[in-house]
Order: structure tokens, then sequence, then C-alpha cells
């Protein structure tokens, strides 16, 4: 478990390959009830600009907020994602998600991390998590 006193401004957090499968890439969308065809289809897809189906936003949210609370640990509450896509995630491709911590707030007890998830063709996820961490471990 991370507490908010162990914490420092530059922790970086420990990077997270993800390979991105198409069962990956379809049984998410199909999860987040995203029934949008460019998500499950290839041939609509490639049809519709891309070259193969491509993750969903949700998807990506869920696995930015998964990189931070695995860090962060059980105790954490993620108070705020705020994310922006860049290059698609499309099927063979592995997403390497990377993060710092940029901020603190003593208040609050919240951290916020910079966070970025990059495949073979740029970023495809960049942005920030505001995630409240306790104020020290409990006894065991």
């Amino acid at each position: 478990m991370t507490t908010f006193d162990e914490v420092n401004i530059g922790d970086a957090l420990p990077r997270l390959e993800i390979p991105l499968t198409r069962t990956l890439i379809v049984a998410t969308a199909i999860a987040s009830r995203d029934f949008q065809d460019v998500h499950h289809d290839p041939a609509l897809a490639v049809e519709r600009g891309s070259e193969d189906v491509f993750m969903n936003i949700l998807t990506t949210n869920g696995l930015v907020d998964r990189f931070v609370t695995s860090w962060a640990g059980p105790a954490s509450v993620v108070k705020a994602i705020r994310i922006r896509l860049g290059a698609p995630n499309h099927p063979g491709d592995t997403m390497v998600l990377t993060g710092e911590v940029t901020g603190k707030d003593a208040d609050r007890g919240c951290v916020r991390i910079a966070v970025t998830g990059e495949n073979s063709r740029g970023a495809h996820v960049t942005g920030t998590v505001d995630v409240h961490l306790p104020a020290e471990e409990e006894p065991a």
C-alpha cells in the first residue's frame, strides 16, 4: 500500500506493458457496452478509414485507472481522471503506461499523477489522475 507521506513529487510509477490483443479490444468494448462497429468489425473499421479495429476510450480510461491503483493500493480512491487520446491502439501492438507524481495536496490527501500510454505509433493516451492516499499505513 502506498501512503501519502511516503510519496514525493518526481516519483515514477512502475511501467506497465499491456499487449493489445484483438480479444482485449473487442471484449472490453462489448463489456463497456460500446457497440460501435469500429471496435469489433475489422472490415467495417477499414471501410471507415482505420487500419483495423481500435480500442475505445472507456477501455483506455479503465486501464489508466488500473495502472494508478495498482501502484497506489487498495486503500486509494481515484478522485479524477483527465485523459486525451492520440494514436489508436490496434491489435498486435503493445501499450506501455508510465507515470510520475507531479503534485501533492496535503489538505485533500491527494497526489496528482501524470500518465502516458505509448504504442509503436506514439502516445495513445496522456493525462492526469488525482488519487487520494491514506495518511499512514495501518498496523497489521
